[in-house]
């Protein structure tokens, strides 16, 4: 009796073994692929961080462009009403004379 003890608890102490050392290796094989997976996570935030940093320089040329085609056509605007004061100007002298 007291040997069917010994030897269930030294079969237990067996299996305990195996069991722990299949979870060494597992966790020795789970922490590489954690590694792996936060490089990639970091490639991931490093990109997105680039992309949103591409977002707001491009937003940003937008609105110059957007501001610099509202001052061109405000430059145009200022051109021709000058131009109708030129010609203006050069009606005006004409008509004294005829």
């Amino acid at each position: 009796m007291l040997e069917d003890k010994v030897r269930k608890a030294a079969d237990l102490v067996k299996r305990l073994r195996k069991a722990n050392h299949e979870l060494e290796e597992e966790r020795g094989r789970l922490g590489a692929r954690l590694k792996e997976a936060e490089k990639r996570l970091d490639t991931l935030e490093r990109q997105r961080g680039h992309s949103a940093e591409e977002t707001r320089r491009r937003e940003a040329a937008d609105e110059e462009l957007a501001g610099l085609r509202h001052e061109r056509e405000e430059i145009r605007r200022r051109v021709a009403r000058l131009v109708e004061v030129l010609d203006g100007l050069e009606e005006g002298p004409s008509l004294a004379r005829e």
